[in-house]
């Protein structure tokens, strides 16, 4: 019931009040006699409700795993206030980071952190390739990866000023081997021969979640954030299921 309700306000953008009406609501039109859970309830036990990531149950073979992040706004004056009033309130923002499958398109993993270590330990399965925009270019993220996942390849575009390690010469890197890749083609031609380009997938599911759940966060404390992202993530992926047509041979 809880997460019942907590989805129904993740999706259609209610306040607690608000979710606690329509569960009323929805309850008296099936006839059933259940308690609905208040607007407390349903705020306190957001804090530390355990709710598993729908549809992103794992798959045979290795993941080729999409990672991007993005801003969400937690609370404070929008555009339009300061235009109209011109306040200077401070506007709080956290940052999401998306997993996707990029044979699927569903999302693997939703995070409101900034360690990718954590993330990839969510991702049940083998990773291979893993997939990140310019800023994972870290020696952090290619650590992570490697520690986990030996023998995946980290497609990540270097930075304009990236330089080769001391060791290019004799031992090259992944990074090093895409600096000179880059060197040699060109940074779309790096693209287009690693795979890079697959990565406009995650952004779409950014797009996905800003356009259909919002560009914001409801919550204020750190766990009931968790949760409503994880219901967010599980949401989008029961939509892309239902969405999806089924392709049948029939000549």
């Amino acid at each position: 019931m809880i997460a019942t309700a907590l989805t129904l306000r993740v999706v259609f953008r209610l306040a607690l009040r608000q979710t606690e009406g329509l569960i009323g609501s929805i309850l008296q039109r099936l006839g059933l006699d259940l308690a609905v859970p208040d607007h407390t309830t349903l705020s306190r036990r957001a804090e530390t409700l355990e709710v598993p990531l729908r549809g992103a149950s794992s798959r045979a073979g290795p993941v080729h795993l999409l990672v991007d992040s993005t801003g969400l706004q937690l609370c404070g004056a929008g555009e339009w206030l300061v235009e109209k009033h011109g306040t200077r309130r401070r506007r709080w923002w956290r940052k999401l980071h998306l997993a996707t499958d990029a044979d699927t398109g569903r999302i693997k993993d939703a995070d409101d952190g900034s360690q990718v270590g954590p993330l990839l330990d969510r991702v049940h399965g083998p990773v291979a390739p893993f997939t990140a925009g310019g800023a994972f270019d870290r020696d952090d993220v290619y650590a992570e990866v490697a520690a986990r996942h030996p023998e995946a390849a980290v497609i990540v575009p270097p930075r304009s000023g990236a330089v080769p390690s001391a060791t290019s010469a004799t031992t090259p890197t992944q990074r090093d081997r895409h600096i000179a890749a880059v060197a040699e083609r060109g940074r779309m031609g790096w693209q287009a021969a690693s795979g890079y380009n697959c990565r406009a997938l995650v952004e779409v599911d950014i797009a996905r979640w800003k356009r259909v759940i919002e560009d914001g966060l409801r919550s204020r404390t750190n766990g009931r954030q968790a949760t409503e992202i994880a219901i967010a993530g599980g949401a989008l992926n029961r939509m892309l299921v239902l969405g999806r047509p089924e392709y049948v041979r029939v000549a």
